[in-house]
């Protein structure tokens, strides 16, 4: 028994065209060895723990949970629409993955790859908590860019250890965090790093980008790493008020899910993850996760004697339009919103993915791209093919018998080997460009042949050459399923084959008889006023994105409409929260040549003894207006840090009444 996984989505946001550059090439290989008689277990699940769920659902004042049931549901519906079926698909909240951490840990704790040490961790003194990863902005150690706790996103790149960050800041407050020792629990990497060259060297298979990329890392730096985490949502360590760190029980979801659906289909799991050294595991990854899966994956699996994974095969990155994916910035496509419910056939979207490019290599999304590869090669060259010779046979005999030309088994017989080559190599564009050339070949066979004159002056020859392009069709169904597999599920049943039970070799069984009815055709031609609208759609995306990210639409004022502000410095003499409001507080500030009542929502952050005597830029020349039933006669000017106000402060002692200019 094969077993082949998929990286888990995370349940904290919608299916996008970046996630399918994973698995929908899965799709396609299970569904090739499936056809070449292989015995394939093909298993999936939610990554369901982590800081960035917690913080979510805390915005959203919902449980964890019910955030991840949500995303769930999403992610089981998008794979059923764009036909990836897995046999079982998990969740790794479940029961039975909290028992296999559980249990995996407890062997790691007892064969001595698991120790406490205590550590300094960034704690927050205003939300009294130590930080999870998530919860810390500050400074990358190594690069020096804007990091968050467990990862240099927008710099270097390197995997940060709980404490390693400099400079940290609490992201819910926004206030300045400290450090603070704690124990936690660290996985002893380093005691595998000879395993884990010998292993990347010379027994792991896969993509060269993901091998590379793994050796580097482990031949130049590999530390021990941390396990624990402080939050309540997660798998709990053993006998510690503490989870284990999401890259522990993601990974370990494979196991559970490989139970879980052996137990369905009556198989023992143990032969695949307790077998021996190596078994017939191959993981398909994005190229941001190789890390995980070619270090530290492989050394818990090892620590606590479980089988070893045979291949890691990585996807190229996704662009979008050209521009780095990017959610934020609105380079992105939603396969829901902006795909699916667009009425465009999975199929369609399913092709270019794995026939753009070469499977290890960035793949570039873009609308105008999607329409041509459509029209010029699934509906010009293989749409057209199928749909002409099954009319054609149709209208002019209805039930073809007839002989087939040996060279048409012989290209057959040649798409077929480039195929199943193609596939163990997890090149799947060759896969696909291999069952577009025997299109090509059809087209040029039939219109070479002109079965159109032949069916004035020789039936029987007709009936030959339709029989060959007909055995052509057959075999291109056969061969395009994993690819197109909704499409040609209704060839195929329109052809009176079984596409379950069929094999690759099948497409050489020459057709000795078939009755035909009215075909219909395959495919439908994509629209340009449809791409067009789509670009305008990402184009508008693309505007909000970049206007929420300045804070608000750039509108430039010259020095005369600046000059209109009259803002001076004044100095703060009372202050006094208004009865019955959290945020309200009423001060009196001398503003130099008068004492202005002023009402300023800052009472949530600031106390009124830390105020007196504080010199503050006020915006005089503003409407008075009323708040609370109290007048207020102006404005304090302050920086929005996380949706609190922070007041703002000149240098040094100035006169109240100061104009700032």
């Amino acid at each position: 028994m094969k077993l082949v996984t998929c990286g888990l989505p995370y349940a904290n946001g919608k299916a996008h065209i970046g996630h399918l550059r994973t698995y929908v090439p899965a799709d396609v290989y299970v569904r090739y060895l499936r056809l070449m008689g292989q015995d394939v277990l093909f298993i999936c699940g939610s990554d369901c723990h982590g800081t960035p769920i917690v913080v979510n659902a805390e915005k959203e004042g919902i449980s964890p949970k019910e955030l991840v049931d949500r995303y769930h549901e999403h992610f089981q519906k998008i794979f059923r629409e764009l036909g990836i079926e897995f046999d079982f698909y998990g969740r790794t909240d479940a029961e039975y993955n909290h028992r296999r951490t559980q249990e995996i840990v407890k062997r790691l704790i007892e064969n001595g790859y698991v120790y406490a040490k205590e550590i300094e961790l960034a704690y927050c003194p205003k939300c009294d908590r130590f930080l999870p990863d998530r919860y810390v902005e500050g400074i990358c150690p190594y690069c020096g860019a804007i990091a968050r706790g467990d990862e240099c996103d927008q710099g270097c790149g390197r995997h940060l250890e709980p404490g390693e960050i400099k400079e940290p800041k609490c992201k819910i407050c926004g206030s300045k965090a400290e450090f603070r020792k704690q124990k936690h629990y660290f996985f002893k990497l380093t005691a595998f790093k000879d395993f884990l060259i010998d292993y990347l060297e010379n027994k792991l298979q896969g993509t060269e980008n993901a091998l590379n990329y793994a050796k580097q890392w482990v031949k130049s730096e590999l530390r021990d790493w941390c396990i624990t985490r402080n939050l309540e949502w997660g798998v709990k360590f053993p006998g510690e008020n503490l989870v284990v760190y999401v890259w522990v029980d993601a990974p370990i979801g494979y196991i559970s899910f490989t139970e879980e659906a052996c137990k369905r289909k009556g198989l023992d799991w143990k032969e695949i993850w307790l077998n021996g050294e190596i078994s017939d595991i191959t993981h398909f990854i994005g190229l941001d996760i190789v890390y995980h899966h070619c270090i530290f994956w492989p050394a818990m699996l090892k620590g606590a004697g479980y089988s070893l994974p045979k291949a890691v095969v990585a996807s190229g990155m996704v662009k979008v339009e050209g521009k780095t994916f990017s959610k934020t910035r609105g380079y992105v496509v939603w396969v829901e919103d902006d795909y699916l419910k667009a009425g465009f056939n999975p199929d369609y979207l399913r092709y270019y993915i794995v026939n753009y490019t070469s499977h290890e290599k960035d793949l570039n999304f873009s609308w105008k791209v999607f329409r041509d590869k459509v029209n010029n090669e699934i509906i010009a060259t293989l749409g057209n093919f199928i749909y002409r010779v099954l009319h054609f046979a149709w209208k002019n005999f209805g039930r073809i018998e007839g002989k087939v030309d040996p060279a048409v088994i012989d290209k057959i017989a040649e798409i077929k080997d480039k195929i199943v080559s193609a596939i163990y190599r997890w090149e799947f564009k060759e896969a696909s460009d291999a069952f577009m050339e025997l299109a090509t070949f059809g087209n040029e066979f039939f219109q070479s042949s002109k079965p159109w004159d032949l069916v004035k002056e020789d039936r029987d020859r007709c009936m030959d050459v339709l029989a060959s392009c007909i055995q052509i069709v057959k075999a291109l169904v056969i061969f395009a399923y994993p690819v197109m597999p909704k499409t040609m599920s209704k060839l195929a049943e329109f052809l009176g084959l079984d596409i379950a039970n069929t094999r690759l070799e099948d497409a050489l069984k020459p057709i000795e008889s078939i009755e035909l009815s009215k075909p219909f055709l395959p495919f439908e031609k994509v629209d340009d006023k449809k791409i067009e609208e789509m670009e305008r759609a990402m184009l508008e995306r693309i505007r909000k994105a970049e206007e929420a990210e300045s804070g608000k639409k750039e509108e430039l004022i010259d020095i005369k409409e600046f000059a209109k502000l009259d803002i001076r410095i004044g100095k703060i003499l009372k202050a006094e929260r208004i009865k019955g409001s959290r945020k309200l507080m009423r001060l009196e500030v001398d503003v130099g040549n008068e004492v202005r009542q002023i009402v300023a929502g800052i009472a949530e952050v600031y106390k009124p003894e830390e105020l007196v005597g504080k010199l503050v830029p006020v915006l005089v020349n503003i409407k008075p207006a009323k708040l609370m039933g109290v007048e207020s006669k102006g404005m304090l000017l302050a920086a929005d840090v996380n949706g609190k106000p922070v007041l703002l402060h000149p240098d040094r002692e100035v006169p109240s009444g100061s104009k700032i200019k």
